[in-house]
């Protein structure tokens, strides 16, 4: 059995049919879906909505997998019955009109589904925003394959496929790789209700491929420092400095605020909870950011909304000369892809993050800092400072100093022209 979806020729409704061909009985029969898409928007080749990243058309080609999927198996199921027109367009009718895609309990879907339910209450809405692209992509993956995911399959020779269909779908390597290593999480999940699993298959390597992290070198922060910017971007500059000398993320350090600094052993620190992690963090203050909060007497610069945020710490950059080219990943479109760019284009507001890690890393121990960059390590990256240890702080706040005060007096020394 075949299934083609079109739409109808001019004049006709706009909903997508489809024809179901039945080689056995030698037949074909047109069934509307009621799902409703315009002809530019429909690509007749794939069978699907041309931009899968709207979200409207997200929602029907789910859909169509949907329909696609509960036909085919319910025609694997009646094999030496004739399969009844009425039965198909009531599945068809039901998908198409009910309001999210539903998935058999004893699938995997639906386990993931199970999952996040779990740990909603847990993990804050970037966590779980995260979860959902893992799971829309896994639906697609299905979808491609035509086939229900269940537990069993879940193995070696599944890591390999969607490994596959990922790159042909022009996923970027790290979504790949952390959406199978969120199938393993769903695996165990499983496991602890006692269900056996092929867990243990899942055996990761990348190819050897190195991750483009790009970050401020400590010199181009100096540069960023010093340079002159306009009054209307004095506030993000101050935040970029801040984020880079604190490590955190734009989410935590864009609320720092005059009542979250907290004096220890004469050591001027920033006590908060991070939203991503629920973790309490009691921070030393960086002297750089010391003198940034004395200009604004006693107090942090106002927050400033993410999106202009970034688009103005690129401003920053490019004033700050940071125009050479590097190679690094950047978003085309709906993908991200490595390219070769200027490097202010591509400056976020995590680069902090990862700068402050880069640039300590060797310089402290790693008792009190270890290297982090990218996604998978932060949370490790942090674990040193979490727990509320005065002679740590004390400890931290010192080598904050002295690399300070080195750095410097480098550049004081080297003659200016």
């Amino acid at each position: 059995m075949t299934i083609q979806y079109f739409l109808p020729q001019k004049g006709e409704s706009k909903d997508l049919h489809l024809y179901l061909t039945d080689e056995k009985t030698n037949s074909e029969t047109r069934f509307r879906t009621y799902l409703r898409i315009e002809e530019e928007e429909w690509d007749i080749e794939m069978q699907k909505p041309k931009n899968l990243y709207l979200k409207r058309s997200k929602k029907i080609n789910s859909k169509l997998d949907a329909i696609r999927l509960r036909i085919l198996e319910h025609y694997n199921n009646n094999r030496h019955r004739e399969v009844s027109h009425r039965t198909i367009a009531r599945i068809i009718k039901t998908i198409s009109l009910e309001k999210h895609v539903s998935h058999p309990e004893d699938s995997f879907l639906n386990f993931i589904q199970q999952y996040i339910t779990s740990r909603r209450h847990i993990i804050c809405n970037s966590t779980f925003k995260r979860y959902m692209v893992f799971f829309r992509f896994l639906e697609r993956y299905q979808g491609s394959i035509t086939k229900r995911l269940m537990i069993k399959d879940l193995n070696y020779e599944f890591v390999q496929d969607f490994i596959d269909f990922g790159r042909a779908e022009e996923y970027s390597e790290n979504t790949i790789y952390r959406t199978i290593n969120f199938v393993k999480t769903i695996l165990n999940f499983a496991e602890r209700r006692g269900i056996r699993t092929a867990v243990r298959e899942f055996e990761l390597r990348r190819d050897g491929q190195r991750r483009e992290v790009v970050t401020i070198s400590e010199d181009e922060i100096l540069s960023i420092k010093d340079c002159n910017v306009p009054d209307e971007l004095e506030a993000a500059r101050n935040w970029l400095l801040i984020s880079c000398y604190t490590g955190q993320r734009i989410s935590d350090f864009m609320e720092f605020t005059r009542e979250k600094l907290i004096e220890i052993n004469g050591i001027v620190c920033v006590s908060f909870v991070q939203k991503k992690t629920r973790k309490e963090i009691m921070l030393p203050l960086h002297p750089a950011v010391m003198e940034i909060v004395r200009k604004n007497k006693g107090d942090f610069p106002l927050p400033i909304d993410a999106f202009l945020y970034n688009r103005q710490i690129k401003q920053i950059a490019k004033l700050a000369g940071l125009r050479y080219q590097i190679k690094a990943k950047k978003r085309m479109g709906h993908r991200v892809k490595t390219v070769l760019t200027e490097k202010w284009e591509v400056i976020t507001s995590h680069i902090g993050r990862r700068s402050f890690a880069t640039n300590f890393y060797g310089k402290i121990p790693t008792s009190l800092l270890m290297d982090a960059t990218g996604h998978s390590t932060e949370q490790m990256f942090l674990k040193y400072i979490n727990r509320m240890d005065n002679n740590k702080i004390i400890s931290l706040s010192g080598y904050f100093d002295q690399t300070y005060e080195a750095k410097i007096n480098k550049s004081i020394s080297i003659p200016r022209y």
